[in-house]
């Protein structure tokens, strides 16, 4: 049987307005926005701008909206989930992988929709700590499951290029609910498998 979850509007983005905000900032940093070089670059800023802010994003609880039920109650993990971010202080970007686990509690969903889950809360400003509770509170309210497990790995060049300067550092966040806060075996397992380990106990 399918469920079917209400569905909210997805955001757009102004391509003119960012195009003139960037030959604004050219010109702050001393450039002059019609020479050759930089004659085009406000409106492709603006493309790629809207490519990563929102072009084609999906609303996440479109994404969780098709569910089945399966008389599955193990783990599912999706790892090594891709994503790139843009740091919501610097508008510099972060990038690295998210994984997301759930315990299902009668129905699932096809295991593609959390990597589009990911995407859309990656597609936006962000800071990686909230982005990561942002996934497991959409994945449990949606899904309503035993319990679920996010953790994203990532690089920011926010630090990497600038103020501590930093190259290789790694940025790991976490957020747990339901049963993988409440037990230590169930938790223990999930980041034994998300970190290419046998789990020491079993689920």
């Amino acid at each position: 049987m399918l469920l079917t979850v209400p569905v909210m509007k997805t955001r757009r983005v102004n391509q003119k307005k960012i195009a003139e905000a960037i030959r604004m900032l050219l010109e702050a940093i001393g450039e002059n926005p019609k020479r050759e070089g930089l004659l085009e670059t406000p409106e492709r800023v603006a493309r790629m701008y809207e490519e990563i802010f929102g072009a084609g994003e999906e609303d996440p609880k479109e994404s969780l909206s098709k569910q089945f039920y399966e008389d599955h109650h193990e783990m599912v993990l999706v790892k090594d989930i891709p994503f790139f971010s843009m740091c919501e202080h610097h508008l510099m970007p972060f990038f690295g992988r998210a994984h997301v686990a759930y315990i299902p509690n009668g129905h699932v969903v096809g295991i593609s929709k959390l990597a589009r889950v990911v995407e859309s809360f990656a597609r936006r400003p962000q800071v990686q700590e909230r982005m990561t509770s942002q996934i497991a509170d959409i994945v449990d309210q949606e899904l309503k499951p035993q319990g679920v497990a996010v953790v994203c790995e990532a690089v920011h060049t926010c630090m990497t290029m600038r103020g501590v300067k930093k190259p290789g550092a790694t940025v790991i966040t976490s957020a747990m609910r339901g049963g993988f806060r409440k037990r230590i075996s169930t938790r223990t397992e999930v980041l034994a498998l998300i970190h290419g380990r046998h789990p020491a106990q079993p689920f």
